[in-house]
């Protein structure tokens, strides 16, 4: 089975880069936090043991750390033995610093409940240590790294055996979906939606009419979360209730605020990964708490957590404990219920549906957004509750992230939405009006990806930040002259010299985990991409810049190219009036987004035209249309353009140029 390669792949691989990589390599990538303070424990609303922890920066630190900390994922604690040892020079004001280190893993494990910026809540077992974890020997530091996630696999082998054995309407959906037999649909007269274009009109009406399954294909900036939305908002007024569910949390935060403006009553299963007050309010937990019985359910609870933390034991006190417990159970299940009765939408990621929460309900309907980011083996965790489903995303855009090379190559990345969408193209929409970017922006991505099918609505077909501004912009950054020209500035301004060469920044590149996640940094093209933006906002204008709040996004494919320019923009004094509108991140980091001004840093230089990760051409599709009115595009022409993608990128903005 496919899915199980990629799980026994991706489990060595993590033991693997355990090992492999230390706890400062870890840290740096953000899979661990270490030093680390443990703040108050509590139970939460969910009657969940929870305990705050706090990172701990370094002083030099002027910004939060990235990391990859979020709800549900599971974590274990450690302990690092720190011996330091001071070496001097001959010189006398020289010295260097040498640490020993030795980690031990704690046979504590535990989830994320909720994290934002440095603090993070975990749910733990009850008989947490927390007092022998508050006063550690001298020499001690205490830590917390990710834990290989069984749970999700486990969920995604259990949906996949009761999906081959199912009957009834699961099972007419599992067999509907690998065939060729047509899906059938309800027939009545076209609504009008004044507000929607044409297409995204014709795809709500799909969507109204599937009795089993559409799809909204939504390329970059057409208004797929509108359509999506209005969908969603028809549907309810023939149901009661529907699921929404997406893979990411981002994606289920992204849909679920777009239907709360719509004035629809949304109730998050899981925390969203951007915590502010609006995502907040509507969650279970938060509600959960919110709600007028609760005070007394939590005076129950902390009463049964006194009686069994009591030593008096015999017939009365069992008879009080279970009194107890069955009143706890049912005003929770009282509140519950209420709770659910008031929401029309219900949403998750696709592995949350699996959420006790959610035991035993079922749902007419089911849309998954952003379905071709999802393993096939993914969705049906979420389509066993539902009658249809209704799939919105893009499969030109990101994929799935499927790490082992035999599960992809054998078809593990191909999404049900795809499958769908090539057996049964009648249930299809293509949105084709796009709203975000510069006409010649969207004229590559349109001929490469959607058959040349894309137009761009009026009101940006021509919109550009300066008057004869090329919307598109290739840097060669294997320009000998260019190259030259770079280091004297970044000589003048006294950074540091490097190679133009990109280079593997891990050690033990030839493991499997390490072919696919070893980051590449190049750092003269990082200099370059920060000169190069630099030298644009001085064609604008500081006082248009901040006045019109232009905001731009830089972007690199590999994440240690990503790391690098954070650093340097963190340093570079011509930009820091700027900085709270420039985003650094990798393609994956900005699905979803726009900005005025794209800068992507390709980083790949070598004489063998070797390219690696960026074949993956719908990351680069990604990449090129986050961007409203300016694409500054930085590579090695000779080394990528031995790619016909990127040869043919070069040759149309050359064109552009000559035009």
């Amino acid at each position: 089975m496919l899915l199980q390669l990629e799980y026994e792949e991706e489990k060595e691989a993590f033991q693997q880069a355990r090992q492999a990589q230390g706890v400062e390599r870890m840290v740096a990538r953000g899979d661990a936090w270490l030093p680390l303070r443990i703040g108050r424990s509590y139970y939460n609303s969910l009657n969940q043991f929870c305990v705050e922890v706090y990172r701990q920066p370094a002083a030099d630190d002027d910004e939060p750390l990235d990391h990859n900390f979020e709800f549900g994922k599971p974590v274990q604690f450690f302990l690092l033995s720190v011996e330091s040892l001071v070496l001097r020079d001959n010189t006398p004001s020289a010295k260097q610093k040498s640490l020993n280190s030795q980690l031990s893993t704690l046979n504590i494990t535990g989830n994320v409940s909720y994290v934002d910026g440095d603090r993070m809540v975990v749910s733990v077992p009850d008989g947490f240590p927390v007092g022998d974890l508050l006063s550690l020997p001298q020499g001690q530091q205490l830590g917390i790294m990710l834990f290989f996630d069984e749970t999700s696999y486990r969920l995604m082998f259990e949906a996949l055996e009761r999906t081959m054995r199912a009957k009834g309407r699961l099972g007419y959906l599992r067999d509907l979906f690998y065939s060729r037999q047509q899906a059938e649909t309800f027939v009545f007269p076209d609504m009008a939606f004044p507000y929607l274009n044409s297409v995204q009109e014709r795809a709500v009406n799909q969507v109204l009419r599937a009795k089993d399954v559409a799809i909204v294909h939504g390329p970059p900036g057409t208004g797929k979360t509108t359509t999506l939305v209005e969908a969603i908002h028809e549907t309810l007024h023939r149901e009661p209730q529907v699921m929404v569910c997406a893979q990411s949390n981002m994606a289920v935060d992204w849909i679920s605020e777009k239907l709360v403006d719509r004035g629809i009553s949304v109730l998050r299963i899981g925390n969203p990964s951007r915590v502010d007050d609006k995502m907040l309010s509507f969650t279970y937990e938060r509600r959960f708490e919110a709600h007028p019985d609760y005070p007394h359910l939590w005076a129950i609870r902390k009463a049964i957590r006194e009686l069994r933390a009591g030593k008096k034991r015999g017939d009365a006190y069992h008879q009080k404990l279970e009194s107890l417990k069955s009143r706890a159970t049912a005003l929770e299940i009282s509140i519950q219920q209420e709770l659910f009765g008031e929401a029309r939408v219900i949403a998750c990621t696709l592995v949350g549906s699996a959420n006790r929460l959610l035991d035993g309900m079922h749902f007419p309907t089911l849309f998954i957004d952003e379905a071709a980011q999802a393993l096939e083996a993914a969705c049906w965790i979420a389509i066993r509750r539902a009658g249809r489903v209704i799939f919105a995303g893009d499969h030109c855009q990101l994929p799935p992230t499927v790490k082992c090379y035999e599960a992809l190559k054998g078809g593990l990345g191909r999404t049900l939405m795809e499958r769908i969408a090539n057996e049964k193209p009648e249930c299809v929409t293509l949105l084709r009006t796009q709203y975000r970017m510069h006409e010649d922006i969207m004229r590559f991505s349109s001929d490469w990806f959607y058959n040349n099918l894309m137009v761009a609505a009026p009101e940006v077909q021509h919109r550009s930040i300066l008057d004869l501004d090329l919307p598109m912009t290739w840097i060669d950054t294997g320009n000998e002259e260019l190259r030259m020209k770079n280091e004297e500035l970044a000589s003048a301004s006294g950074e540091q010299r490097g190679t133009p060469k990109s280079h593997v920044s891990m050690a033990a590149a030839n493991s499997s985990f390490f072919a696919l996640h070893s980051s590449l940094t190049n750092e003269a093209e990082a200099r370059m991409t920060l000169l190069s933006l630099q030298a644009y906002f001085e064609l604008i204008g500081k006082e248009r810049i901040l006045a019109e709040r232009i905001d731009v996004g830089i972007i690199s494919p590999y994440r240690a190219q990503v790391q690098l320019l954070r650093q340097l923009l963190r340093k570079n004094e011509s930009l820091k009036p700027f900085r709270r509108f420039i985003t650094v991140n990798t393609v994956d980091g900005f699905q979803g987004q726009e900005r005025d001004v794209i800068v992507i840093s390709l980083v790949r230089s070598n004489d063998e035209g070797q390219i690696g990760f960026l074949r993956d051409l719908r990351r680069m599709n990604v990449a090129i249309t986050r961007a409203r009115m300016k694409v500054i595009i930085l590579g090695d022409r000779h080394t990528l353009t031995r790619h016909p993608f990127y040869r043919k990128l070069w040759q149309y903005i050359q064109a552009l140029k000559n035009n």
